[in-house]
């Protein structure tokens, strides 16, 4: 049985009349006659008596009558707890806090005002393998990954940026290129293990056999720019972090020899995802966002 043959049940049992009934429910009373008639030979019972022109409800029609209303208010309640226009959706995006804090804004900004009923979770993402196991395992609709590029098979990924990396400090005296000897004298400051940049930045040392004199570790990129600005050690980040403070002489890019491969920005999903339209909506902004910000670097 369907919730058609229902309906039109239903409806014949309350007019007790096939031609009403097809009347109302805008069918050819021929059609009502095989509905009822295909109900009845499903469920092996009789539902309606045929007196003459009349018809009257068998007391298995009236037992059906009960269970068919139920049934019909829960598919309506199914149907609305299940459309999207009433459902408030989620979208779970992993990043970076570089990217968070200093590019994401103006993007949810443009999003929020397309997309008011969306909820959107951000969740840390560090490095490539963690957003390639997050993505596999649904727990991100789609993340934003800054790292050197690997090769991600199941995952949809486009470009964003080049992400400009830099030393800095609050002191103009080191006047020539920082070479990775040089960083054996220094006390770096650094975000947490597990960084992509991070990583990236000590691999390349212990290559070379150079390990800074003091490295201290913080959660959040603010404490290690004060720290910076106080004249407690250098420090390696993404040059959008510290572009203020640059600007204003608070802190000193040091030219650097390290040799280190590019960092990327790139924005990822899995490649079976479906596509709903506010995460199709979301990945056109920050495409169109980062392209902006590459031409603010550019000029």
């Amino acid at each position: 049985m369907d919730m058609k043959q229902l309906q039109t049940f239903l409806t014949a049992a309350e007019t007790l009349s096939f031609t009403q009934t097809a009347q109302l429910l805008d069918y050819a009373q021929s059609s009502i006659t095989a509905q009822i008639k295909t109900l009845e030979q499903e469920l092996g019972v009789i539902l309606f008596e045929r007196l003459g022109k009349r018809i009257v409800l068998t007391e298995e029609g009236k037992r059906l009558q009960q269970y068919a209303q139920k049934m019909l208010e829960l598919d309506q309640d199914l149907k609305k707890a299940m459309s999207t226009e009433q459902e408030q959706i989620v979208l779970k995006i992993g990043a970076q806090e570089s990217q968070c804090v200093y590019r994401l804004p103006s993007i949810l900004q443009q999003f929020q005002q397309a997309h008011p009923q969306v909820k959107i979770i951000f969740k840390p993402v560090h490095t490539t393998d963690i957003a390639k196991e997050l993505l596999q395992a649904g727990k991100l609709d789609i993340a934003l990954i800054t790292d050197t590029y690997q090769e991600t098979a199941m995952l949809k990924r486009e470009r964003l940026i080049q992400e400009q990396l830099v030393f800095v400090s609050a002191s103009k005296e080191i006047r020539h290129p920082l070479s990775a000897q040089q960083l054996s004298t220094e006390t770096m400051l650094l975000t947490e293990t597990g960084c992509s940049y991070r990583n990236h930045l000590e691999v390349q040392l212990q290559q070379e056999g150079v390990k800074p004199l003091q490295m201290i570790e913080f959660a959040s990129i603010e404490a290690i720019k004060q720290c910076v600005m106080a004249g407690l050690g250098i420090t390696f980040l993404p040059k959008m972090v510290v572009e203020k403070e640059l600007a204003s002489g608070q802190l000193v890019e040091l030219p650097s020899t390290v040799n280190l491969a590019p960092i990327y920005t790139d924005i990822a999903w899995h490649k079976d995802k479906h596509m709903h339209r506010c995460l199709e909506d979301f990945i056109t902004i920050a495409k169109l966002s980062y392209d902006a910000f590459k031409d603010e670097k550019r000029a």
